[in-house]
């Protein structure tokens, strides 16, 4: 696949661009309507491809928080056996909570933990199903409540018996950037991972309490940008950290339904770092 070709993907999915504009610049790209028209189900997220985590060992449900303007939802997955749990937040990308994250939850509670994925779009009225009305709903998350109704999750999980106390966090692109944010303004939160997620600043980092587990992929420039005033900023301040970069992979390589872009061999390995991390620093 054309770089240039995933490159537009990117900048259409996180500009956005919009449908219209996107499509006349692949027309150009590729040469042809026809030639484009091909190429868009090989780069466009799919959540059929979402691969399908057996729920059969765990025990699973949707719940419910406070959140501002209206109440936050969340999907929870951990083993069936009734006891208390280490916890991890899973944050979702710019297209709200869906089958692909959910799936990750999944696997975090196969690995052991009570994975909670809390649906950023849930007080605005849910995720829709058509991904570019997904996007472009994000713009109407005012940052304040946005970082409030992750925040709230702490205190949810305190409510839960089935919660041991001791929490971290993994996001994903928007989710990642969100992941970092929770390390700053959450003094408990004792490890966060961030995929390919937008650095806090420089004047940030010192609230920093949390362990930084970070996964980049080689070809992502737009947030690749951030990584040396972040790792600056982290070195100066004696924050403990991981930085892991996956040479020639792109933007998005953890995600099975993003078909050009997922890795499987770094999505596999930056996984097994991310679980290998929390067993560290929750258990």
């Amino acid at each position: 696949m054309d770089q240039r070709i995933i490159n537009l993907y990117d900048e259409y999915t996180h500009k956005p661009l919009s449908r219209e504009t996107f499509i006349k610049k692949l027309v150009r790209l590729t040469g042809s309507v026809t030639a484009a028209m091909a190429v868009l189900p090989l780069i466009e997220v799919n959540q059929a491809h979402a691969a399908v985590t057996a729920d059969d060992d765990l025990f699973t449900e949707y719940i419910s928080y406070p959140g501002v303007p209206a109440e936050m939802k969340a999907y929870v997955a951990r083993p069936k056996e009734n006891k208390k749990y280490a916890a991890v937040v899973v944050i979702h990308e710019n297209r709200g909570l869906n089958a692909h994250i959910e799936d990750v939850a999944r696997r975090a509670a196969k690995a052991g933990f009570l994975a909670i994925a809390p649906n950023a779009l849930a007080p605005i009225g849910g995720t829709p199903s058509n991904e570019d009305e997904a996007r472009t709903k994000f713009q109407e998350l005012k940052p304040e409540n946005n970082l409030q109704n992750f925040i709230n999750v702490f205190d949810y999980l305190k409510t839960r018996k089935d919660c041991n106390g001791n929490v971290g966090c993994v996001g994903f692109c928007w989710g990642g950037a969100m992941s970092n944010s929770l390390a700053v303004n959450v003094p408990q939160l004792k490890a966060a991972v961030a995929f390919y997620g937008r650095q806090p600043t420089a004047d940030e980092v010192p609230k920093i309490n949390a362990a930084l587990q970070l996964h980049y992929g080689g070809l992502d420039e737009r947030v690749n940008a951030g990584i040396p005033a972040f790792e600056e900023a982290l070195k100066k301040n004696n924050k403990p950290y991981e930085l892991y970069m996956y040479e020639g992979v792109n933007h998005a390589f953890h995600n099975d339904t993003a078909p050009t872009r997922y890795n499987e061999a770094a999505a596999k390995l930056a996984w097994q770092r991310t679980i290998d991390f929390f067993k560290k620093h929750l258990k």
